[in-house]
């Protein structure tokens, strides 16, 4: 019996990804950059709170959309095969149930938020709610499904914000940490696409590696480039210290250094994944700058 539920939990962690942390911490690095580029930084730790349980619970639902709208044809992809839904270790159902329960969580912790920021923060999470559970429906019919997902980890800056501030009058530096995340997140998520790029176009799937072609990395290394500067000129208006600098720059290369490596290593779902965690790396050191910088 114990042996089945941890069998059972572990499928859950998997529907979840729960079982890979990476993918959840880079939903939460970009609400990491907004917090600290509030006027108010450093947040409260209650905002804090409510901000890192709201990005693993929504990222959760995520996750379990994707996979509810994928489940056939995920069975026809190397790298999601395995996933529970598409190999029946979980039932519709029971994932149907999970999908609602954590929407009621997210919906609870976004009423939890302080009174001045709730109305305005439910009505982004209301926004966002659209783009979250339809953005996997977007590889049948759109070029680049990876724009829609980009919009969706745009409300990760604009909802701490909002939750921080009462507003979205951010000026420059709440516009331009949320374009540096559209173009972040759209870079990853086209290297993360060319892992699947054979069965996607066997299966006749849409994703902005196979649009693009051979122009997939270029356009990568742009979007990093384009993500660095826009940075750049929100901490200059957010005034950070010259700590951030040095975090800056060696983020600002190391990405460059990542796409560089792409044009050395075969496609496939080894590359992806390395790629992949090495942008929570990269992400994760320029949030650690903002940080040091607000701190000392």
């Amino acid at each position: 019996m114990n042996n089945l539920l941890s069998q059972k939990t572990r499928y859950y962690f998997q529907l979840l990804r729960w079982n890979k942390p990476s993918g959840r911490l880079i939903l939460l690095i970009p609400a990491g950059w907004s917090l600290w580029l509030t006027p108010s930084a450093p947040p409260s730790l209650f905002i804090l709170g409510l901000i890192i349980l709201g990005g693993l619970f929504v990222s959760g639902a995520g996750c379990i959309a994707n996979d509810i709208w994928d489940r056939q044809f995920d069975k026809k992809v190397t790298r999601t095969k395995e996933r529970p839904l598409a190999n029946d270790k979980i039932s519709l159902h029971n994932a149907l149930i999970l999908l609602i329960l954590l929407l009621l969580l997210s919906f609870l912790i976004v009423i939890s938020i302080p009174t001045d920021s709730r109305n305005l923060c439910l009505q982004l999470a209301s926004l966002s709610l659209p783009f979250i559970l339809f953005y996997p429906s977007a590889k049948r019919w759109f070029k680049y499904p990876q724009l829609i997902l980009s919009i969706c980890w745009g409300f990760s800056v604009l909802i701490p914000w909002a939750a921080s501030e009462s507003s979205l009058a951010g000026g420059v530096k709440l516009l331009f940490c949320w374009l540096a995340t559209i173009f972040w997140t759209f870079g990853f998520d086209t290297v993360y696409a060319m892992a699947d790029e054979i069965d996607d176009r066997e299966i006749g799937l849409n994703s902005s590696a196979i649009s693009l072609g051979n122009k997939s990395i270029k356009t990568v290394s742009v979007c990093y480039f384009i993500c660095s500067f826009l940075l750049a000129i929100a901490a200059i208006k957010a005034n950070l210290g010259l700590i951030f600098w040095p975090f800056w720059l060696i983020s600002t290369f190391g990405m460059q250094r990542e796409v560089l490596l792409l044009n050395t290593r075969s496609k496939g779902i080894k590359t992806s994944g390395l790629h992949f965690s090495n942008q929570v790396r990269l992400g994760s050191l320029l949030l650690l700058g903002m940080i040091l910088s607000r701190i000392i």
